[in-house]
């Protein structure tokens, strides 16, 4: 029995589709049922049944594949912890996000202190990060949803007021705070329907108890920016970094309270590289240092 048809079993018996998993494991597809016939002959018994060209994991191969990936989990979890005795610089981190706003400046500031670390990211639903988080597959998600699992770890990273943002000359430009429920009426820019900050947006818009006449839905922060400037409509924005020389007019939202509070989670029973818990400690360290910056 080999490592290699222990990765190419599991590849399959998570897709059951043995075209599609000779795809993605980048060998031909007679390669790959020699290789699962092979492994099925070590086990002595079939782990797949099959109807044509139906595959499906059958009862033996469920309490295989469980074994199969305890197996490749704690080899994984072995190279981690062999490649922390060499060092920070050799360490690799893995996250996994639905979005790349409030990100991208910590983790380049990160890297630039830290050029040599293996650094990989993938955007995905909250419903992907849980399973990602929750199979090992990555080291941290960072969400500014909650996710409630036994097995799970949260760290808040940032609470980040929401304001609204309004077009020059605007009505509302020179007051200082305001109710939701004044710009019941107004045109406004929001994210697609699914899309994080829309989901934890539409829970203030019903505590307001209003429905917002949406006139775009995009799914760039840039996007909503420019086209509140170019007086389309208003939004609700984050305030994390705003200063003097932010491009938008931001009002302050008095009723009800409209925050994002991001976190990173990460799995409690997986092992965490030096790497993975030096990036944890510098995201939390950097957001302190902006959100003092900007009181």
């Amino acid at each position: 029995m080999e490592l290699l048809q222990l990765k190419y079993f599991r590849t399959v018996a998570r897709m059951e589709h043995m075209t599609k998993a000779s795809q993605e494991l980048h060998i031909a597809q007679p390669a790959l049922s020699k290789t699962i016939a092979r492994l099925e002959e070590d086990v002595g018994v079939p782990l797949f049944d099959r109807q044509g060209r139906q595959i499906r994991l059958n009862t033996f191969g469920e309490v295989f594949l469980k074994k199969v990936e305890t197996a490749l989990d704690a080899l994984e979890e072995g190279k981690k912890e062999v490649n922390e005795l060499a060092g920070l610089e050799h360490g690799s981190i893995h996250l996994a996000t639905s979005t790349l706003d409030r990100l991208s400046e910590p983790l380049g500031h990160f890297l630039s202190l830290h050029p040599e670390v293996n650094f990989r990211i993938t955007q995905v639903s909250m419903e992907e990060m849980e399973e990602l988080v929750e199979a090992g597959k990555v080291d941290f998600g960072f969400t500014a949803l909650p996710i409630e699992k036994p097995d799970f770890s949260a760290m808040p990273v940032l609470n980040e007021d929401l304001y609204l943002a309004v077009p020059p000359g605007h009505r509302l430009a020179g007051r200082s705070s305001v109710s939701l429920s004044e710009v019941a009426d107004e045109p406004f820019i929001g994210y697609k329907e699914g899309f994080l900050f829309q989901k934890l947006n539409d829970s203030f818009f019903r505590k307001a108890g209003i429905m917002p006449n949406f006139v775009c839905r995009v799914d760039e922060p840039a996007a909503i920016a420019s086209l509140v400037r170019a007086g389309l409509g208003v939004a609700l924005v984050g305030g994390c970094g705003r200063g003097g020389d932010s491009p938008l007019t931001l009002v302050s939202i008095k009723t009800p309270v409209c925050q994002r509070n991001f976190q990173l989670i990460w799995h409690k029973k997986r092992y965490l590289s030096l790497a993975a818990r030096k990036f944890s400690d510098f995201v939390v360290q950097y957001f302190s240092e902006l959100q003092g910056a900007n009181k």
